[in-house]
């Protein structure tokens, strides 16, 4: 029989796990004396799982959960289980009432929708958040035809299926502008083919960029990103942001790039009990993701996690107690953000200056910059959205 020495323990006792698993099953198999009731509740492998449920196969949310499992994993205490859901709204509907959802990434501007419309009663007692994620950006592809936005106005613009974060957005998006659309309801999928045979003017999709579903687009084929203009009313609901060629560079000319807006997503938690199992299972899971973030950074991970402040607050909403504990225990790091506040300065003064030379506008002044600057932090420290 092998010997488990110093690097092999681990391997060694997951495989003892396994193999234990195994025998119990074999041994309900041939007497018939345990029911799969029994086996279920007894796996090692059902010991410290959490399920987190996220959006489409086409969006970002199933990556970051690819990554959450990859640095949470550990073979046998603890698990991330990524459950695959069908729009924002109804992973918001199965936090709050699907028996074994213990987390959900959803758009924070769904969440707050729902909160609005009393989609479901009590939802501030309903959920906890852990963190603010990333932003994804909102995409409005259109065909040559279309030079701006109000081209669309009464055309048929695709806004994925009912009750999607997309749906959601752009719905809103169109209603800030006052431009009436003709909605249609198709998978991205479908709608891009759609965008191609003509039947649609456009379509619409928030997503993190770049999105593997636009990659294969060319500018020769007379498809393009439609900018979004950020109107007062626009710029107070969302975080500008901007789409460009080194997102898109088959799409977008250098130097041209495209204004949008972008919506934040955010890591809810469920109405669990304390000190019940499932409630540990988080908590335990918090105290790795925390603990571990660093490495979300480096190569190999979604870069959107570069835009990840743990600290950061999520106004109206309370924070999932373990997490709001550990960013107590470690203040000096949950300040930390991952970009240098100058950097982001520079970024945001450089999305200035390429929305006026797109917009044909005289240059900006520093100080007009710095007051600009100024409003976007207000906006992000108040509104959080």
């Amino acid at each position: 029989m092998a010997i488990c020495t110093d690097a092999k323990i681990v391997r060694c006792l997951r495989h003892l796990a396994a193999w234990g698993a195994t025998l119990v099953w074999l041994t309900c198999v041939s007497t018939g004396t345990a029911g799969a009731a029994d086996l279920h509740v007894d796996a090692p492998n059902n010991k410290g799982v959490v399920e987190l449920e996220t959006g489409g196969s086409a969006g970002t949310s199933i990556r970051v959960a690819e990554d959450l499992a990859s640095i949470v994993n550990d073979g046998a205490t603890r698990r991330v289980l990524p459950v695959v859901g069908s729009t924002a709204l109804q992973n918001i509907l199965d936090l709050a009432l699907l028996r074994g959802i213990d987390m959900a990434i959803v758009q924070a501007d769904v969440l707050e929708g729902a909160r609005q419309q009393h989609t479901v009663p009590g939802i501030e007692n309903n959920f906890t958040y852990i963190t603010k994620l990333y932003n994804e950006e909102f995409h409005l592809l259109a065909r040559p035809e279309v030079k701006s936005i109000a081209d669309l106005a009464n055309q048929k613009v695709n806004v994925s299926v009912r009750g999607s974060g997309t749906a959601a957005t752009a719905g809103r998006v169109f209603q800030l502008l006052d431009i009436p659309i003709k909605p249609s309801n198709d998978k991205q999928e479908l709608a891009l083919e759609k965008l191609r045979r003509g039947e649609i003017a456009a379509m619409a999709f928030v997503t993190g960029k770049p999105a593997s579903i636009f990659q294969g687009l060319r500018r020769d084929e007379g498809f393009h990103f439609i900018p979004i203009p950020l109107t007062p009313t626009v710029a107070n609901a969302y975080a500008p942001s901007v789409l460009t060629s080194a997102d898109y560079p088959a799409l977008i000319a250098n130097n041209q790039p495209v204004d949008t807006v972008a919506v934040g997503t955010v890591l809810a938690v469920a109405n669990l009990t304390p000190d019940s199992d499932r409630y540990r299972n988080v908590r335990n899971f918090v105290d790795v993701f925390f603990t571990e973030f660093k490495s979300l950074l480096e190569p190999g991970h979604h870069p959107m996690w570069r835009d990840v402040n743990l600290a950061a607050e999520f106004p109206g909403w309370r924070r999932f107690p373990p997490a709001q504990q550990w960013l107590d225990r470690n203040a000096a790091v949950a300040r930390q953000n991952p970009q240098n506040p100058q950097d982001i300065k520079t970024l945001f003064a450089r999305f200035l200056d390429a929305r006026q030379e797109v917009i044909g506008g005289t240059p900006l002044t520093e100080r007009q910059k710095q007051e600009l600057y100024d409003q976007f932090q207000q906006w992000q420290t108040g509104r959080g959205h």
